[in-house]
């Protein structure tokens, strides 16, 4: 399936997808999450090994030849390290039942000369269509951004705020709703 909008092509990926655009990818993370270049290139390694995990899919925005956007994730399992990141961030709650049956959205990014036109709705719309799934789990920095009014308005809930992953000196909400999404009205 593919959608347009404004000039921009947002598709389905398979694993050689993103692979075969791997830096292009890793340089529009750093720049969405607001990191040191440096950090988006240190990141490639995990995102090729992601490619292999068991339920992986993926999308991208493309705007003629450039990448304006992509989105990946996987079935999350025990072992995994986000997955047991969660797990101790949700270890004194009853919202450890999130991560049965889960999609983790690892990453969804659009650059930000192309945020705010629906591309990032788009390429989580598509990333979750059609999910095995019955639930999906993403962290996002903590704070009124793009990102957190997206998510927001696609049904996804609080399961754990204020949470610091290793490596990071940010505060991450992680929030999860359940699939099909039901978008905010």
């Amino acid at each position: 399936m593919r959608l347009r909008r404004h000039s921009v092509d947002v598709q389905r990926w398979e694993s050689s997808d993103l692979l075969s655009h791997l830096d292009e990818a890793m340089d529009l993370y750093a720049k969405a999450m607001d990191y040191p270049a440096e950090t988006g290139r240190a990141h490639a390694g995990f995102t090729a090994t992601h490619t292999s995990r068991r339920g992986f899919r993926a999308t991208a925005a493309l705007a003629g030849d450039d990448l304006a956007g992509f989105g990946y994730g996987y079935r999350t399992e025990p072992g995994q390290w986000w997955h047991d990141q969660v797990l101790r961030a949700t270890a004194r709650t009853d919202a450890g039942d999130w991560l049965t049956d889960c999609f983790e959205l690892c990453e969804l990014h659009v650059l930000p000369r192309w945020q705010g036109r629906g591309i990032g709705r788009e390429l989580l719309s598509l990333l979750l269509e059609d999910l095995p799934e019955s639930r999906v789990l993403l962290s996002t920095p903590e704070g009124d951004t793009r990102a957190w009014r997206l998510y927001r308005s696609m049904g996804f809930v609080d399961v754990a705020r204020h949470y610091f992953f290793p490596g990071d000196s940010r505060a991450f909400g992680i929030l999860g709703a359940t699939v099909p999404l039901a978008p905010n009205a």
